[in-house]
């Protein structure tokens, strides 16, 4: 039996009378791959920055794990409790090499001077190495990040955020930019993650999400317009009236 790992209650954002999320409902189990997808506007980046922390619901809870309410908390005591976040853009230390890259995640806690003092056991050595294995960049292990494709820093930001094992990471457009080789290779790699925790995703690119995706939670203005399976959301009316019926165009601006 399915457990919820995340759960909106009744969220309502208001930003000075423009409602980006209205009362909405929404939920994510525990191991589930979901893609959040919809117009601009819709509200997709406010619910996981209500999620993260990064922005308070006007009313409404955020419930975590076993009913945990973390909607007061700040962002670094919902990052401890085993939320990660990563952005569109890749955030990466050009001149740190991609192991270092990963040491400096795993070890944030620590602080800045604290990790340049201390060194390394074994154990985190191995978990280093097995993140970069995973995301196939372990044979550029002592090479700088600013020598890596646009690709491979993404891949490399998702080593970041899973080293530090989450229990749900949240990934907001992994694929902008991306040649069609670098998009086969970020669904598959995303998948991979989705194995030992639970992700949310929200994506524009409609090919992508046909491959990565099992449910889909449509968002828009605000509310959630639909919920399901891909099939089930390409062949929604509403959907394809508000959404997927704008075509190419529309698909890539949501």
């Amino acid at each position: 039996m399915a457990v919820t790992i995340i759960y909106l209650e009744d969220v309502t954002v208001d930003f000075n009378g423009f409602k980006a999320l209205h009362g909405v409902n929404f939920f994510v189990d525990y191991g589930e791959l979901r893609v959040l997808i919809g117009p601009n506007g819709a509200g997709k980046t406010t619910l996981l920055d209500v999620i993260c922390g990064w922005v308070k619901p006007e009313s409404g809870r955020v419930l975590y794990g076993e009913g945990k309410d973390i909607q007061r908390l700040t962002e670094h005591k919902i990052a401890r409790l085993g939320i990660s976040r990563k952005f569109q853009t890749p955030s990466v230390f050009v001149n740190l090499t991609l192991f270092e890259n990963i040491e400096l995640s795993l070890r944030r806690g620590e602080g800045f001077w604290g990790t340049l003092s201390s060194s390394l056991n074994g154990e985190d050595r191995d978990r280093i190495f097995s993140v970069l294995k995973m995301i196939g960049l372990a044979d550029k292990a002592s090479e700088r990040a600013g020598s890596l494709s646009h690709g491979e820093k993404q891949w490399l930001e998702l080593g970041m955020n899973i080293v530090v094992q989450p229990s749900l990471l949240l990934v907001d457009e992994p694929v902008a930019g991306m040649t069609g080789r670098e998009r086969e290779k970020t669904g598959e790699l995303l998948q991979a993650i989705a194995k030992d925790r639970s992700v949310l995703i929200v994506e524009h690119d409609m090919e992508f999400v046909r491959q990565i995706a099992k449910k889909v939670t449509v968002l828009h203005e605000g509310t959630v317009l639909c919920e399901g399976s891909m099939e089930r959301i390409q062949n929604d009316p509403t959907v394809i009236e508000v959404y997927l019926g704008r075509g190419e165009k529309g698909e890539r601006e949501c």
